[in-house]
């Protein structure tokens, strides 16, 4: 049966209730270690798993070691890389662990990596201060840039042999700015096609996905989240998954098997729980970020308000989002007339809304990304980007939208 509607398969798909009791949950497969038939099962499975040997037609690869491969994960991997559309996904302890597994896997001492910005200010800083230190070097481009314009100076200054992977983070993480991916789509192939290089490129959908943006559709190999968000939705785990075509996550697979970074059983339980409700509450989380966009938009004390789609953003950044969005999100910033210090009035007088980082959970979230999630990025890059000391960045969540109205008109008075 055809899999039209990945929401659909989130209570099933990958999982037979006869192999456990009859329990129509995936069980908790709390172990470290697998029992096999035979000696001769157990070499087989690891020439697999070491690549020593390919699989047969129908030959999936057997239990071994959690740390390998566990059944929790596997049934949630098969289900989060339903909703891209992608032959296989790995999960990570973090999102940060996927980026980071991802690039790791890809780039190589002297190669360079084509970035956008702004990012997470986690990304940021593995990209400027961690792969730094492996001789690993950055080209960046921002949401206004020319990609054309970067082609031609990179063939200038003889750098397209090294580029190795092209990375992009859209909506960008604070500032909401959307970057082309069908154009990066393009910049990446003329790359390839001028030095000969496979360039793997890879999205951060972590603010739209994976209901409003799928970047596999516009091009990307790879697929990045932190499933911490909207995915888990729940605030109460951390995690983080690469999704992809199968030659690409064939290689990250590996690099984390040694590195020993994938999720833990009972919190693949934990997120395969959540993704059974995750388009029902992004549905949600998207309508009441609508009705809050329209009530700062109005608000006195706003200065200025950047969310997808808005009729008021560039014909650039409108011709992006009706081409590869499906939806504005729910990630809204905005600034407050002022500075810190009134951003930061309005942050503590939050009642309904907490005061914290992260985004995409349940319960509405606001923080300060100039001194907090972008903390460790310079200021005067972080006033270039957008990200001013009057940013506030407001994660929508399911509460009636009312509530989170009236909760912000009395954090502003």
């Amino acid at each position: 049966m055809e899999k039209k509607h990945p929401e659909s398969w989130m209570m099933s798909h990958g999982y037979n209730p006869k192999w456990s009791e009859g329990s129509v949950k995936t069980p908790i497969f709390q172990t470290s270690t697998f029992v096999f038939n035979t000696a001769a099962e157990g070499k087989r499975f690891f020439a697999l798993a070491y690549g020593k040997d390919t699989m047969h037609e129908g030959e999936q690869l057997g239990l071994i070691y959690s740390r390998l491969n566990n059944p929790n994960l596997q049934i949630l991997e098969e289900r989060l890389a339903l909703w891209e559309g992608a032959d296989e996904a790995a999960t990570f302890v973090s999102g940060m662990s996927a980026i980071a597994t991802t690039m790791l896997a890809y780039l190589r001492p002297g190669d360079i990596l084509v970035c956008s910005h702004p990012t997470y200010g986690g990304t940021h800083h593995f990209i400027h201060q961690v792969l730094i230190d492996f001789g690993i070097q950055w080209e960046s481009f921002g949401p206004n840039d020319s990609l054309d314009e970067l082609y031609d100076r990179l063939h200038t200054e003889n750098k397209l042999s090294r580029v190795k992977m092209v990375f992009t983070e859209t909506p960008a993480n604070p500032t909401n700015h959307l970057f082309d991916l069908k154009a990066i789509q393009e910049f990446r192939n003329k790359v390839e096609a001028t030095s000969g290089n496979k360039v793997l490129y890879a999205v951060d959908n972590t603010y739209m996905g994976p209901i409003w943006q799928k970047p596999m559709e516009w091009g990307a190999d790879v697929v990045c989240y932190s499933a911490t968000k909207y995915l888990s939705g729940h605030s109460d785990l951390i995690a983080g998954v690469t999704v992809g075509k199968k030659e690409h996550i064939g290689a990250i697979k590996t690099l984390r098997t040694f590195l020993g970074n994938m999720i833990a059983p009972y919190t693949a339980w934990l997120l395969t729980r959540s993704i059974e409700t995750l388009k029902i509450r992004m549905d949600q989380q998207t309508k009441n970020a609508v009705d809050v966009v329209e009530f700062l938009l109005n608000h006195p004390k706003v200065e200025q308000v950047f969310f997808p789609g808005l009729p008021t953003n560039s014909p650039q950044q409108i011709a992006i989002y009706k081409e590869q969005c499906k939806a504005p999100g729910a990630m809204i910033g905005f600034t407050v007339r002022g500075g810190e210090e009134e951003a930061f009035q309005v942050l503590d007088n939050c009642k309904l809304i907490k005061l914290a980082v992260s985004l995409g959970s349940n319960e509405s979230l606001a923080q300060h990304p100039f001194s907090m999630t972008h903390a460790d990025v310079p200021d005067e890059d972080k006033v270039g980007m957008g990200i001013t000391e009057g940013m506030i960045r407001l994660s929508v969540g399911i509460e009636n939208s009312e509530d989170i109205i009236a909760d912000l008109a009395q954090a502003l008075s």
